[in-house]
Parts: C-alpha cells; sequence; structure tokens
C-alpha cells in the first residue's frame, strides 16, 4: 500500500453535517443565538448560538473536549467556518444562570419545531412507548440520577456514596423518543432522594414540552425509589391542577411493614408476571397489597403493587428474601383501576423504567460522561449542550431514518452514519458530496439528507 499527500476534496463524518443541518432546520441554531444576543463582541466574526449548536453537534458526533472542535473546524468546506477552541470556551463562560435558562428554552421552542415537523412526516409528533408487548398511552418520563467521576479538583465535585469523587447529576428523558428533557448538575454527595431536586427537574422536563401535547395527553412519571418521597409525589399530583393529566408510578421500598404486607397476602391473590413482550414471566408473581399499608401522606388514590421472583445466581438479597425464597421489589403509582390493564401489566410498565439506564450510559457517550473545566457554571452549560446533542440524536433517528439506524446506539451509529467518508466535488453551480459506491449504508445517508431537505417548512 502507498501512501500519499496530495488528495483534494476528501472529507470525513459526512453524517454529522447531517446533524448540523438538522439543528439549523429545528431552530436552534438560531434559537441559541438568540439566547445569547448581547454578548457578541463587535470584532467577532462567529455567533454564539451557532458556536455553541457546534459544541453540540460535536458531542453527538463523540466529541469529549472542546478542542474536538477541530473535528469541524478543520473541514471547513464540509462544515462552514467553526470557531477556535479559544472562542468556544469565551463562549460557555458567558453563560451565566439567566442565560442557562433561556438556553433550556431554546431547546423547547426547537423541540415544538421538531414535533411538528415529526407529525407531519410520520403522522405523530412522537413514537409510542412500550411496555409488556403493548402501547403505553401518552408520554413517558423517565427520572433518574448518575455518577460522572472527575480526576481533577473542579468546582461542586464532591465524594460520592459510592466512594468516587465528581459529580452527581439527576437526569429526566422522554421514553418515547429517547430525547434528553433536562437534566440538573449536583455535586457528588447530592442526595438520591432529594425531593427539590426530583421537583426542579420534573418541572424543567415538563417545560421543555409543547403546549398542545403538555396539556394534550396523558403523562407518566417513572422513578425508583428515589423518587417515592411524599414531597415530590405531591407536586406531581398538583400539576394536574394546572391542567396537565400526569401520574406516577416510582419504586417503593420494602420495609418491615411491607414485609408484614406480604405475610399476610393468601396464596390465591398472586398473579403471573408479565415480560417485556407480554409474555409470562417464568417464577414470577404479583400482588397488590395497598389495602394491607398505612399510606397516610401519599396523594389519595395510590396503590403498592408487589413483584416476588426465584432470585437468579449472585442477585442480592435481604434475610426476609432468604427466608421467603423469593426476591420482592415494590412499586407505587396512582393509576387507577378503570381501563389501566391489570396489576401485572402495571407492575411491568414500571419496570420498563430500566431503560433510562441505557439513556444515561449514551448520554455520557455523548458528552456529560466528562466535564470540561473547573468552573460549575461551565459544566452546567455543558451538560445543557449534551442534552441538545441527544436531542439531535433523537430527532436524527424519529425522523430521517429507519431500519436498524433507527434504533442503533451512538457508538455504532457514528461508525455506520456519522463518520462515513465521501468526496465534495462542485459542478453546474451545485456541491455534491459523493460517498463510497461500497459503504454499506450510503443508501440511507442519502436517504436522510433528503428526507431533511424535504420536511415542512416551520411557521413564522
Amino acid at each position: 500500500m502507498w501512501v500519499s499527500t496530495d488528495g483534494s476534496g476528501v472529507v470525513s463524518h459526512v453524517g454529522t453535517r447531517l446533524l448540523a443541518d438538522v439543528a439549523e432546520a429545528m431552530g436552534l441554531t438560531a434559537a441559541f443565538g438568540g439566547a445569547l444576543a448581547g454578548i457578541r463582541s463587535r470584532d467577532s466574526g462567529h455567533d454564539p448560538g451557532r458556536v455553541l449548536a457546534d459544541v453540540a453537534v460535536m458531542l453527538a458526533d463523540g466529541g469529549q473536549a472542546i478542542s474536538d472542535l477541530a473535528v469541524l473546524r478543520d473541514q471547513p468546506a464540509l462544515f462552514g467556518p467553526v470557531a477556535s477552541t479559544a472562542t468556544a470556551w469565551r463562549v460557555l463562560d458567558s453563560v451565566d444562570a439567566a442565560a442557562l435558562q433561556r438556553l433550556r428554552a431554546a431547546r423547547a421552542g426547537a423541540r415544538e419545531i421538531a414535533w411538528a415537523q415529526r407529525a407531519e412526516t410520520t403522522g405523530a409528533a412522537f413514537p409510542a412507548a412500550r411496555a409488556a408487548g403493548r402501547e403505553v398511552a401518552g408520554l413517558v418520563v423517565d427520572i433518574d440520577a448518575t455518577l460522572v467521576e472527575v480526576h481533577s479538583e473542579k468546582q461542586g465535585a464532591a465524594p460520592t456514596y459510592k466512594h468516587g469523587f465528581g459529580f452527581h447529576p439527576l437526569t429526566c428523558w422522554l421514553d418515547n423518543s429517547n430525547e434528553a428533557l433536562a437534566a440538573l448538575l449536583r455535586s457528588g454527595n447530592a442526595g438520591s432522594n432529594t425531593a427539590a431536586d426530583h421537583i426542579k427537574v420534573l418541572d424543567l422536563a415538563v417545560a421543555q414540552i409543547p403546549d398542545e401535547h403538555r396539556h394534550g395527553v396523558p403523562v407518566l412519571v417513572r422513578a425508583d425509589s428515589a423518587g417515592c418521597t411524599k414531597g415530590f409525589l405531591a407536586h406531581v399530583r398538583s400539576r394536574r391542577e394546572q391542567g396537565i393529566d400526569v401520574r406516577f408510578s416510582v419504586g417503593f421500598a420494602v420495609d418491615a411493614a411491607v414485609r408484614q404486607a406480604i405475610r399476610r397476602l393468601p396464596a390465591s391473590v398472586w398473579m403471573p408476571a408479565l415480560d417485556a413482550a407480554g409474555e409470562i414471566r417464568d417464577g414470577a408473581q404479583v400482588a397488590e397489597i395497598t389495602g394491607l399499608l398505612d399510606l397516610t401522606g401519599y396523594p389519595d388514590g395510590t396503590r403498592v403493587l408487589i413483584r416476588r421472583e426465584r432470585p437468579h445466581p449472585g442477585a442480592q438479597l435481604s434475610l426476609f428474601d432468604h427466608i421467603e425464597g423469593f426476591r420482592h421489589q415494590a412499586v407505587a403509582t396512582d393509576t387507577g383501576y378503570a381501563g389501566s390493564g391489570s396489576a401485572a401489566f402495571l407492575e411491568a410498565r414500571h419496570r420498563a423504567h430500566a431503560r433510562v439506564e441505557d439513556r444515561i450510559r449514551c448520554g455520557k457517550d455523548t458528552g456529560f460522561g466528562r466535564f470540561p473545566s473547573r468552573q460549575f457554571a461551565i459544566n452546567a452549560a455543558w451538560l445543557e449542550l449534551a442534552l441538545a446533542a441527544a436531542d439531535l440524536l433523537a430527532w436524527t433517528q424519529t425522523m430521517l431514518l429507519d431500519g436498524e439506524l433507527a434504533k442503533a446506539e451512538p457508538k455504532t451509529l457514528r461508525y455506520r452514519f456519522l463518520h462515513a467518508a465521501a468526496r465534495i466535488t462542485r459542478g453546474q453551480r451545485r456541491t455534491r458530496i459523493r460517498i463510497d459506491a461500497r459503504w454499506p449504508w450510503r443508501h440511507q445517508i442519502a436517504t436522510a439528507f433528503a428526507r431533511l431537505a424535504a420536511l415542512p417548512l416551520p411557521v413564522t
């Protein structure tokens, strides 16, 4: 093999250019510019909104540091002028608490356009969430926290409950489409079940839902047992007074009262549990213990379901589980009896909350697995851009891709789609991107660009 350096017109990361175009088409770039209007210096050649949009695209592409903007900047024929690393640092440093709130509003505005365009092209503003082999009505939002380790002194970083050091962000995701609704950057020693933080991240997430759907469709809020605080559940219930049809499904601690209730259950009330496909889950049963518990202080209509299952090898069991021979897990929900399905379905619907772990894992691979600065405010802005990166991927997959690429995780999508190479040619007043005729996903890339060009323009 002979290597030379005299090639011309060759570029890589062709699919990533599509993400930049998606940011433009959804109005995200312009909205970011509006959010940061007033901070642009007269002698700067870069709009701050475009700089932040480029950072979000870079994160979706797999970048981990601000210097990774070079992947875009070094290919001006494909991405146009891209800010220097120093300029990107200055823009991020200008994002204070007020500007961060405006960036969140900018993301909400872009989401409204994205959902409207998705409704025009697919017939639905958002895909249906699924559990136990059937659709779950409305929107399903999942709240969960995660630990992000850091290896240098950063403002706000602190020891974690797992004896590490770093941050403990609380995140909220839309299960229907894998969109990142909200996240709250917190110190590493922040509590897992802090009601105030759960309330704040839920309110930020609800603000991201377009008005038409926020007040027009059911919303299910899922969380693990950290979300099972009376203050948080009362807040979820209070959103109904604002016209939001919201319900909760949260993990419930198996304490002494629950264990006593389990012992009092007759064998006849246990029903087979369901798996993800809606089939009977071997060795698992479900029962309701609402009437056997004192639920004073919980919202009216709260129900508690219990699942027992033969433990798999290596499962961590309590003494009670050892005695009973089953592993027990409980769920609290205020979904009523009428038209909601059996207790087995509601329990399986809650277990689908586990998908949020995949969202967080992919989110860490799309920006918030590392934080670049010693300053907390810059890292908070970085987290918001990581959410925007996750949104760009979600919008691209649900509107422009199909088949395996529509479901692929970021690592796979980058190899097959985003990082594809091509040759740029110009002629007849047109610029053409010519992908290798032997690249297996060349047709999907070309089709995605065509579909984006065919999207309806938003009404202004």
